[in-house]
């Protein structure tokens, strides 16, 4: 299928990778907008994108991304399918609605559990054995698509945030290609979210690293590695 990539950071690296590496096309990839980094607050482009570069794929960094300018750009791509992988914001409709296939979703976490930004860090900070990949229907909301494929992953006693992410993007790249083939092949079926499940994942604040000495030594345990390497932990 002819595949546009949408991703960010260093978690969507591989699934952008196992795309390239697929029997798909990868025909755009749409990261953020190069931001200001570190000390020296020198402009730099995202994981992604430098990936993105290295192997010559087109490359788009909307300011906005209801912008007709932007929409123009991916109905020329005419993409099959659109993969998402951590890229940073809520699709609208029209491209939701645009690839024929629909928008396909990679997330960190056995969905209707931990939707939000930060499903790996919620899952060790709760002191969870085991998480996982789901990739589902992309819709309005905040991760409430159906469900296409899991895979569950489990939590090793040390894993970090890091760690744990680590593997997880490698799987959910996997998981990606995969699904994107049962969709071509039309043996995957989408299966709607139990709503009355879900429980959420919000984006970490710089205060969450805060340690709170009143819990118990396994839940500041699980707190500091779930908050490595950011936040952090501190008092």
């Amino acid at each position: 299928m002819r595949v546009v990539f949408m991703g960010t950071p260093a978690f969507a690296v591989p699934s952008l990778e196992a795309l390239a590496n697929s029997d798909h096309e990868v025909v755009g990839v749409v990261t953020q907008p190069d931001r200001p980094k570190g000390r020296g607050q020198a402009v730099v482009p995202c994981p992604v994108k430098e990936l993105a570069l290295a192997k010559g794929l087109p490359v788009s960094q909307p300011d906005k991304i209801k912008s007709p300018e932007f929409l123009q750009q991916l109905a020329e791509w005419k993409p099959d399918v659109i993969a998402v992988t951590a890229f940073g914001r809520i699709l609208p409709k029209p491209i939701l609605d645009l690839p024929p296939m629909g928008c396909v979703n990679v997330h960190g976490s056995l969905l209707p559990a931990y939707r939000g930004a930060a499903p790996i860090q919620w899952a060790l900070i709760h002191g969870d054995t085991e998480t996982g990949i789901t990739t589902m229907v992309m819709d309005e909301g905040m991760d409430t698509g159906a469900v296409l494929l899991q895979q569950t992953i489990p939590i090793e006693p040390e894993d970090t945030a890091l760690e744990l992410g680590a593997r997880m993007a490698q799987a959910g790249g996997a998981l990606l290609v995969e699904t994107l083939t049962r969709l071509a092949a039309q043996t995957v079926v989408p299966c709607a979210q139990d709503h009355s499940r879900a429980t959420m994942a919000p984006l970490l604040k710089k205060e969450d690293g805060v340690i709170d000495w009143t819990q118990s030594a396994t839940e500041i345990a699980n707190r500091i590695q779930g908050l490595s390497p950011w936040p952090g932990s501190y008092t």
